[in-house]
């Protein structure tokens, strides 16, 4: 009955420990120049929901884009990250929150995009507070309308 019992156990705790790892996700965003449907300069898809533990991965597929974290749209204590041009960069979600993410040198465009990880999101004020100029504001409300969904 005991080795019956720590098989039991042993085979539980395997399973625990390889699907832990399983159960995070990755999530593919491309930098696009045109998404072909009338938009450009755009993060695509420009909203995630995710999970704490999940990594996101920035896909340039054109010259010329980079991705960013917006500070003023950042969880506390999150790792703020800088992508260099032209090159994929990988972001784990650590904490809660939303996350603003844009393009330098096409943010004034309105490239810009938003992870929101956890059900709880302890800087949700500042969805309110973040004001971004020329075309990112417009991005920015449809974004953010998709927040509560």
């Amino acid at each position: 009955m005991t080795s019956r019992f720590g098989r039991a156990a042993a085979a539980l705790l395997l399973a625990a420990v390889f699907a832990s790892p399983a159960s995070a996700e990755e999530h593919e965003v491309k930098m696009l120049n045109t998404n072909g449907k009338g938009k450009f300069m755009l993060f695509e898809p420009g909203f995630i929901k995710a999970k704490v533990g999940d990594t996101v991965k920035f896909i340039p597929t054109a010259k010329g884009h980079n991705a960013e974290a917006i500070p003023k749209l950042w969880p506390e204590g999150a790792e703020e990250f800088k992508g260099k041009l032209n090159e994929e960069i990988v972001l784990k979600i650590e904490k809660p929150g939303v996350y603003g993410i844009k393009c330098m040198p096409h943010y004034p465009m309105g490239m810009i995009a938003l992870i929101v990880a956890g059900d709880e999101l302890p800087n949700k004020d500042q969805l309110e507070s973040y004001k971004p100029a020329g075309t990112a504001q417009k991005r920015y409300e449809e974004l953010k309308a998709q927040v509560g969904q």
